[in-house]
């Protein structure tokens, strides 16, 4: 407290003094020697077409990031870490995957192979150190969307032994959903290498955090749901499109009747031992450097215990099944599926990247290295699209391993390569032994690992405290995605958040600028005491001044009338003041003038832009209370750009007070603004930029000058 003390007084004490000339924007231009030289579109062309050793090499070495970062990798200092880390979140990997495999409605082993060759994919074209690639829940819940719906159960059933019996073909449908979930992969990794080689990462600029978390939220919500048919064994009906969710949701209610008590107890016991176990873990964290693989142990005995007791004959408990050793063969997608699936390709892709970029961005700050958002939508489309040919189902980053890769001392991508060699002896040796494993047991692991997402609810009541649009833009993203499914709830909700976007420009703040005494800075008057305003004050008089205005014109038109004597000359006065009139209904669409006087001087009291204003003092009228400021000074610092309609707003604005007197100047414009009002012909012989600024007090400063001069003169501050 003592040294923010201190640091406030030592800033308080340090004092400048700037002595310069007032500059408009031409002699801005002049000073600082502004060059007119513009390389031509031929040439740009030529220089990003022309291809030279150096070039070649840097681009090679960008696009295959491995090549620059594996030479120079610090065998010593971080191949330890890498190893113990990698071999950690390869035991992650296996019921993860398995687990997340059921959530894309395809058989556990898939998961394993989604574990594996996108994992050797990123280790090569991947630029952040820390994230662990793989399945992930939210990605494996939107393609089980897919391949239920291209592939429901209703398609694979056959005639049973008795006549109005029917057995599902579960070999035909598995492989079926297999080719679909393969398919929709490989085109969302094309989807993300296109957008990757245009260099569209900055796409993820739409996917704000209160969007992307409160998405995800919903998104378990949805895994959840669809596991509750392995918690209580029953086979709901499978309902797909918008209100699906409340559908399912009512249907499992009708089956519970129905449910298998052998497959409850597994879900419960596994699901309260996890908790535990997953506490007790966190306890032991601060003491152990490595953290207990909680999950495979679960496995494990779960593995072992339905073998000894047999749950799958005796209790009818659904297990995982056959589990092939050794690795697929490379096929090519079902390109006659694509066009039905486009749509969920995208949205995929968006996803699976928005994810990824944000969790590695986060960690590249912490540790202090660079993430190029480009070089990710390429290394994920790879990975997507090769793994697609080798039967992998999309895949992301998940926060639980990658938390697990840098607690575990991992420091570089060797740790995600670790972890496939990992995965890859348990495909090629391991995997056998897991057939006897509940099902149940591996929902359980899915509910527990989404107790984070869950945690995010709290992200409401924080928001409505930080950002109320935030907020909005939450629990709709919320209510879209729980309604309309993840596909289309995403696009809704990107939908809906440009529109917050569009509506908040639509709402402008505008404010009255003060000078600060003393300074040259200026501050809204409604937020500051400047310059003898009170604004109460102004608020106050002003319909009192406007219906003052209006009886003196009345009663001078009464004059007028009975003095026909002198009709000429009141006449002259009565123009005046109706021309006032007039000029205020001319412009009441765009700036309000209110004249008050206050402590000698006439002041604006609001402009309906999204713009400052500050009016200099004006001389003398006929009606003091009428007189029209002598220049009014708009700063456009917040100002991004114009479109024709605005350049065209500030033609009239600055014609309309022109022909009555008042000079309009403009200020703090930004290089796309000056360059809107240059095509948009604001400029020509009579309006030139030197009636821009690059700040308020300049223009202040050659307005009072101009009171006395008409040229600008070499004015100081």
């Amino acid at each position: 407290m003592d040294e923010e003390i201190q640091e406030t007084e030592l800033r308080n004490r340090v004092k400048y003094h700037v002595q310069r000339d007032v500059l408009d924007e031409l002699s801005v231009d002049k000073v600082a020697e502004k060059s007119d030289f513009k390389i031509p579109l031929k040439e740009k062309f030529k220089n990003a077409v022309r291809c030279t050793g150096p070039k070649f090499k840097s681009c090679f070495f960008s696009v295959v990031p491995l090549l620059s970062w594996l030479p120079q990798y610090p065998l010593k200092e971080n191949l330890v870490g890498d190893m113990i880390s990698g071999i950690s979140v390869g035991i992650m990997h296996l019921p993860q995957g398995m687990a997340y495999a059921l959530l894309a409605a395809v058989p556990p082993v898939f998961g394993l192979y989604s574990s594996f060759y996108p994992i050797l994919i990123y280790f090569i074209f991947g630029t952040s150190k820390h994230i662990s690639v793989g399945t992930y829940a939210v990605m494996s819940v939107m393609i089980g969307s897919v391949t239920e719906r291209m592939a429901p159960d209703s398609d694979f059933m056959l005639p049973g032994n008795d006549t109005n019996s029917t057995i599902l073909d579960t070999a035909s449908r598995d492989a079926e959903r297999v080719k679909i979930a393969a398919t929709v992969t490989f085109l969302s990794g094309i989807f993300q290498l296109l957008l990757g080689l245009v260099r569209f990462g900055f796409v993820v600029t739409y996917l704000s955090e209160p969007l992307v978390r409160a998405y995800t939220t919903a998104a378990a919500i949805h895994v959840i749901v669809s596991q509750l048919k392995y918690t209580f064994g029953i086979n709901p009906d499978r309902y797909s499109g918008p209100l699906s969710l409340i559908y399912t949701i009512l249907e499992i209610c009708s089956l519970l009747g129905q449910t298998n008590i052998g497959t409850l107890v597994v879900s419960i016991v596994t699901i309260v031992g996890l908790v535990i176990a997953k506490e007790l873990s966190a306890l032991a964290a601060k003491k152990i450097p490595i953290p207990i693989p909680v999950e495979l142990i679960a496995i494990i005995i779960a593995t072992v215990a339905s073998w000894q007791i047999n749950l799958k004959t005796k209790y009818k408990v659904e297990v995982v099944g056959e589990i092939p050793s050794g690795l697929q063969a490379p096929v090519l997608p079902a390109f006659s599926l694509l066009g039905s699936m486009i749509g969920d390709a995208f949205a995929l892709a968006v996803v699976g990247y928005g994810i990824a970029i944000s969790l590695g961005r986060i960690f590249a700050l912490k540790y202090a290295y660079k993430v190029d958002s480009n070089q990710e939508l390429i290394a994920l489309g790879l990975s997507n699209s090769v793994g697609g040919m080798f039967q992998c189902f999309a895949i992301s980053c998940s926060m639980s391993r990658s938390m697990v890769q840098v607690s575990t001392g991992g420091k570089s991508q060797i740790a995600g390569a670790v972890s496939a060699v990992v995965i890859l002896v348990i495909l090629l040796k391991i995997g056998k032994l897991f057939e006897e494993l509940p099902k149940a047991v591996l929902a359980a692991i899915i509910y527990v690992n989404l107790q984070g997402m869950m945690k995010q609810f709290g992200d409401i009541g924080s928001l409505w405290k930080t950002n109320k649009v935030d907020m909005v833009v939450w629990v709709m993203t919320m209510i879209l995605t729980l309604l309309l499914n993840p596909d289309l709830g995403l696009a809704a909700s990107i939908a809906f958040s440009i529109l917050t976007v569009v509506f908040r420009t639509q709402l402008p703040k505008y404010s009255l600028l003060g000078q600060v005494p003393g300074t040259d800075i200026y501050k809204p008057v409604e937020d500051y005491n400047q310059t003898g305003v009170d604004v109460a004050k102004l608020l106050s008089h002003k319909k009192k001044l406007e219906a003052k205005r209006l009886r003196k014109e009345k009663k001078a038109a009464k004059k007028a009338k009975k003095e026909a004597k002198k009709r000429a000359k009141e006449a002259a006065g009565y123009v005046y003041k109706n021309q006032g009139a007039e000029l205020s209904e001319i412009s009441e669409d765009e700036l309000d003038f209110s004249d008050v006087e206050a402590n000698g001087n006439t002041h604006d009291l609001s402009v309906k832009k999204q713009i400052n204003v500050f009016t200099v003092e004006a001389g003398s009228g006929p009606d003091t209370d009428s007189a029209l400021p002598e220049a009014i000074i708009l700063d456009l610092s917040p100002v991004n750009f114009l479109d024709t309609v605005g350049v065209k707003t500030l033609r009239n604005i600055y014609k309309d007070y022109g022909e009555a007197g008042v000079k309009v100047y403009l200020c703090g414009c930004q290089r796309g603004v000056v360059e809107s009002m240059e095509k948009g012909d604001f400029f020509n012989e009579k309006v030139t930029k030197s009636i821009l600024f690059s700040s308020v007090h300049d223009a202040v400063l050659y307005c009072q000058q101009g009171s006395n001069k008409e040229a600008m003169p070499g004015t100081h501050f």
